[in-house]
């Protein structure tokens, strides 16, 4: 076999030619460094070590290799799904996690999703009561307010679970509980906020809702006109909220409230309001499109007093905070999708094994085979990018950008997946009978709800430098 022109000893001209016999496989490990033309400056050691060969592959002869050459250096094809010592991400602990959320599941939420989706609203006292029992609503929230004190990737493999959840609205619901209304209160929050709203919230007996869309601002939240003005010792509250998930249901609210006149990015605090309070006006169910078991509501603040104690963190830091705030949304929205998607995949994939029309099943024709392939690959390929948004997040990294490209993917193929693998179902795929037809309507919020494709799209602008400045001409 050939030699490389620019390795220049022995021993990295064998290792070329391993690589060589050994095809893709070490390839794309080798592949890592950019550096070949200076890869004889290195010893065997460091070599082994820059390149971050497995240990099938370190010292190996190329005797039999090809044929144990895997993704996995125990010779076992990789996969997402299962328990691995070579998950990108997850532990054995990670695992089982998700096996004890997906008895849960199984038992305490499938039977019953259909008629709650009937009904309009699923019993969410009942439901988070049993979740916070088992510890699943406070997976990264302090022990000393009965949280289990894990790291952020617990609460992806989490959010990963509940996309077995047969609609979208639980999910969806949970992560609101967990990681859309807590995280400032968590972080920022006196510990005697902490012991009346958190604690509460993390053993389920508190239901709580994230006020931050209105009327006239969605995505952009800069733009709320819902005041909170400092009287004596109290906060007043006037105003409104719109799209707020589980308000019907909700014992207390964290609010985004301006409080005070200054710039739109600085004059804004967020509070705990509790929802029973006078002055609360639920004006609203609002009938949606999807994630139907979920009550979202409207809701009006009319002079509404709370002590000023219940001010989260600083005043005039309720932006920061929020924004803060969308990134774990952000992932646990995307977390949610992946097995949702793959759901919709493995249904389609019984189905059309099983229809057959012109004398043999649907699954045969290239058209549908290669579509799913190319399906499942996106979800794979999102799977990953959550994963590196994850992993880089729990050590302290600021992971705006890749949250926000997960978070824009994860929206566009939840639309383009559902509508594929709806087509393939006929008519069946336009009844309400089928997972599919829930899933196409249900995940469709994705791209709206935390931030619409084109904020993310906004944001990826900004961090690669490219959106126009203010005032820019040309």
């Amino acid at each position: 076999m050939a030699s490389h022109p620019e390795l220049t000893d022995d021993f990295t001209q064998q290792l070329y030619r391993d690589v060589k016999l050994s095809g893709a496989c070490a390839g794309r490990a080798l592949a890592r460094n950019t550096a070949l033309s200076r890869i004889s400056l290195f010893g065997r050691k460091e070599l082994m070590k820059l390149l971050k060969l497995p240990p099938r592959l370190a010292g190996l002869s190329t005797a039999g290799f090809p044929e144990s050459c895997w993704l996995s250096p125990n010779g076992r094809p990789y996969s997402s799904g299962v328990p691995s010592g070579d998950h990108l991400l997850y532990t054995a602990r990670h695992f089982a996690l998700r096996a004890s959320l997906g008895k849960i599941i199984d038992k305490e939420i499938n039977p019953f999703v259909d008629k709650w989706e009937e009904e309009g609203q699923f019993p969410a006292h009942q439901v988070f009561k049993t979740l916070g029992k088992a510890g699943f609503l406070g997976i990264d929230k302090p022990t000393e307010y009965g949280g289990l004190g894990l790291d952020f990737s617990y609460s992806a493999a989490v959010a990963e679970e509940l996309g077995r959840c047969r609609c979208g609205s639980i999910p969806m619901a949970v992560g609101m509980q967990t990681n859309m209304t807590t995280p400032s209160l968590t972080r920022f929050g006196s510990d005697e906020l902490k012991k009346e709203f958190l604690a509460p919230t993390i053993a389920g007996d508190f239901v709580a809702c994230l006020g931050v869309s209105e009327t006239g601002a969605g995505s952009d939240a800069a733009s709320i006109k819902t005041t909170a003005v400092r009287k004596d010792d109290d906060y007043v509250i006037n105003g409104g909220k719109m799209w707020v998930t589980s308000g019907f249901q909700a014992d207390w609210m964290c609010l985004l409230a301006n409080t005070n006149d200054g710039p739109p990015h600085k004059n804004k605090s967020l509070l705990c309001l509790p929802m029973k309070l006078p002055g609360v006006h639920i004006a609203k169910k609002i009938n949606k499109l999807g994630m139907r078991s979920s009550d979202t509501a409207e809701i009006f603040f009319e002079d509404v007093r709370i002590p000023r104690k219940y001010l989260i963190g600083e005043e005039g830091m309720g932006f920061i905070y929020q924004m803060l705030q969308f990134q774990e949304e952000r992932m646990w929205g995307v977390a949610t999708s992946l097995v949702c998607l793959e759901r919709v995949m493995e249904e389609t994939i019984d189905y059309t094994s099983q229809r057959k029309a012109f004398d043999k099943p649907l699954l045969h024709n290239q058209a549908v085979h290669f579509r799913l392939a190319e399906l499942a690959t996106e979800v794979e390929l999102l799977r990953a990018l959550l994963y590196e948004a994850v992993g880089l997040y729990i050590r302290g990294n600021d992971v705006t950008k890749l949250v926000s490209m997960a978070k824009l993917k994860a929206g566009r193929l939840s639309r383009e997946l559902p509508d594929s693998c709806l087509q393939f179902w006929g008519g069946m795929g336009y009844t309400n009978e089928v997972l599919v037809s829930r899933m196409y309507r249900d995940l469709r919020l994705l791209s709206i709800g935390g931030g619409a494709d084109e904020i993310m799209l906004n944001i990826i602008c900004k961090h690669m430098d490219i959106l126009p400045k203010k005032n820019q001409k040309g």
